[in-house]
């Protein structure tokens, strides 16, 4: 397996989410971003993009899925309806990204359409869990204090992620703060634990 993954929203400085770019027998953006120049950051490593993943279709996730789409053609793999979307996924699907064939799983709660993807040693979170997004170092989680979110429902979906997470996983690619390569599991427990407390993620929320 030679899968190796490029944070291609690494150069932005307007406010984005964070897209990977895996390449292998599936070259795979997983999201999309917000970044304006995230095309050309794709063709410094692959010319060509076979699919596009998105964990859910908050602005700074897909607002350049258009650029995307102009420039690569992608299938693009969505839970909710978009217009881009080619393939329509479902809690419990199997996709490939990378070398690696990943299971879906449904993790509503930041967003009602949000989904995340594992593998034997790989978890793509999107925003469920992410890792030392600034709000807390270590294990974390998406904010749930917008209009449709919630953080009962939240707390769910990191339960559920974790029954499907195997002990293997060791690399974490989430939508926000750093990836991470570890103990994943110990990152969603911790993500769990703080979820839990109900308390703000934000001294203003």
């Amino acid at each position: 397996m030679d899968v190796t993954v490029h944070t291609v929203t690494a150069d932005a400085e307007t406010f984005t989410c964070n897209a990977f770019l895996a390449t292998g027998a599936v070259t795979a953006l997983v999201d999309v971003g917000a970044y304006d120049g995230v095309v050309d950051a794709v063709r410094e490593h692959v010319d060509a993009v076979d699919a596009v993943y998105l964990t859910h279709q908050h602005g700074d996730h897909v607002a350049e899925l258009d650029a995307v789409v102009d420039a690569f053609d992608p299938d693009v793999y969505a839970y909710g309806e978009h217009e881009h979307r080619t393939h329509a996924i479902a809690d419990g699907d199997a996709v490939d990204i990378g070398d690696e064939t990943f299971d879906v799983v449904y993790t509503p709660g930041h967003a009602t359409d949000h989904v995340s993807f594992v593998s034997d040693t790989t978890l793509y979170s999107g925003d469920v869990v992410v890792h030392d997004d600034g709000a807390f170092t270590g294990g974390s989680f998406g904010r749930t204090d917008y209009a449709g979110m919630s953080r009962e429902r939240l707390v769910e979906s990191i339960h559920d992620l974790l029954d499907r997470l195997p002990d293997t996983v060791e690399h974490m690619y989430a939508g926000h703060g750093d990836e991470y390569h570890g103990d994943v599991r110990a990152i969603v427990e911790t993500a769990l634990e703080r979820a839990e407390r109900r308390e703000p993620k934000y001294p203003d929320e």
